[in-house]
């Protein structure tokens, strides 16, 4: 299995910027597609951002030109950098990995952390 640990959550206001970040451990990182979603009060879970083949990246159109994945092999970690947050950006956002996810799906899933857009 993989073990997902996604950080960097917190309360900020709007225009500002945090950045997420997840830790993958009981598999081969660099195999792994990995991608966050996010799930808003009362809504469902929706994707924002998928990273593969190191550095190929894929957003949903709401985020495009605000948010950024990324990873850093060398620590088994992929990042959310986001910026210019909107109170619509508030959600619990989760981080979710897996291999082949275009066949299979996201196996593996960590428990999320909670951002918050507010003045």
């Amino acid at each position: 299995q993989v073990h997902l640990v996604e950080s960097g959550g917190g309360l900020v206001q709007p225009g500002g910027s945090l950045r997420l970040s997840c830790v993958a451990s009981g598999r081969t990182f660099s195999r792994l597609d990995m991608a966050w979603w996010r799930q808003a009060p009362g809504k469902g879970r929706e994707f924002v951002a998928l990273n593969w083949d190191e550095s190929k990246t894929y957003y949903t159109e709401s985020v495009k030109g605000r948010f950024t994945i990324s990873r850093d092999s060398a620590k088994n970690t992929v990042y959310l950098q986001m910026d210019g947050l909107k109170p619509e950006d508030t959600a619990v956002y989760f981080c979710a990995a897996g291999e082949n996810t275009k066949d299979r799906g996201y196996e593996f899933w960590g428990q999320g952390t909670q951002v918050t857009v507010s003045s």
